[in-house]
């Protein structure tokens, strides 16, 4: 097991930064703030950035196909137009008391957004199968803290985190179809709780650990193999990006900190961490 150094890529007092996403069409990285109400731009080759101020908190953001952005918001699914302009909901549903969260979009180009209740309630929370015409299908309903969401790189796995249950499970996934529900991995006590993660090409799961400093890849096998240290412990999710997709995005959080770190709410990178595999954008 190997211990990997990191860069501070964007200097930023995010409240609860989340949702790293590679842009390959734009040749950027999309983060957000969810409690800030902010979707994030970063440019690597230009140091430009973006701040774009969402009505209600944010769970997730990721690129469509046909250019513009899809949210994940508390009260539903909204679409922004390739000009960065317009926005209308594609499928709302707000719930009191409930919030959207991580969100990931499928081989197949549907978005699989994540809900949870604010007060992190059992069996608050949900995964829904969303597609472009707004079709909504819950796949699970019996969640927390719906979190990290990913698939292999031949997409026949599903990777997921219900943060509470400390697990990286996996399913067997066909056709939006998921079963098999089993253990990858589970994080001891005392070394924080799983958020998000992101796939590489290699099969491994990278998981970030909140309240726990680090960011850790386990195998196909769910062996830790490879752990990276910050300096935060608020760790909430990563993501490939970068020209050859080999750099790993690292975003942080200081919400409910008394005496948070001066890099808390920063976005890290490890250069030449691994590499990544392309993800599909939104097809809606």
């Amino acid at each position: 097991m190997t211990t990997t150094p990191y860069e501070v890529a964007v200097r930023a007092e995010a409240e609860l930064g989340e949702g790293p996403t590679w842009d390959a069409a734009a040749g950027r990285l999309l983060w957000i703030d969810i409690l800030g109400c902010r979707v994030h731009t970063y440019d690597p080759a230009t140091g430009r950035r973006t701040v774009r101020r969402t009505e209600q908190h944010v769970g997730a953001v990721k690129p469509r196909a046909g250019g513009g952005l899809v949210l994940n918001l508390r009260d539903g699914v909204g679409l922004v137009d390739p000009s960065d302009s317009g926005f209308r909901w594609l499928h709302r549903e707000p719930v009191p008391g409930r919030r959207a969260n991580d969100a990931a979009v499928a081989p197949d180009g549907s978005l699989w957004a994540g809900t949870m209740r604010y007060d992190e309630a059992p069996g608050g929370g949900t995964l829904s199968r969303i597609t472009g015409d707004g079709s909504v299908e819950v796949v699970l309903d019996d969640v927390a803290v719906s979190n990290g969401t990913g698939w292999s790189p031949d997409g026949r796995l599903m990777y997921y985190i219900d943060s509470p249950t400390r697990r990286v499970d996996v399913f067997d996934h066909a056709d939006g179809r998921l079963s098999g529900r089993r253990t990858l991995a589970e994080i001891e006590d005392g070394a924080g709780f799983p958020d998000g993660l992101t796939v590489d090409a290699d099969g491994c799961v990278w998981v970030a650990l909140w309240q726990g400093a680090a960011v850790r890849r386990y195998t196909p096998e769910g062996q830790l193999d490879r752990v990276i240290e910050l300096p935060v412990p608020l760790v909430t999710a990563c993501a490939f990006g970068g020209a050859g997709l080999s750099d790993l995005y690292i975003t942080t959080a200081r919400t409910g900190l008394t005496e948070p770190p001066a890099l808390a709410g920063s976005v890290f990178v490890v250069p030449g961490a691994g590499k990544g595999v392309a993800q599909p954008a939104f097809q809606g």
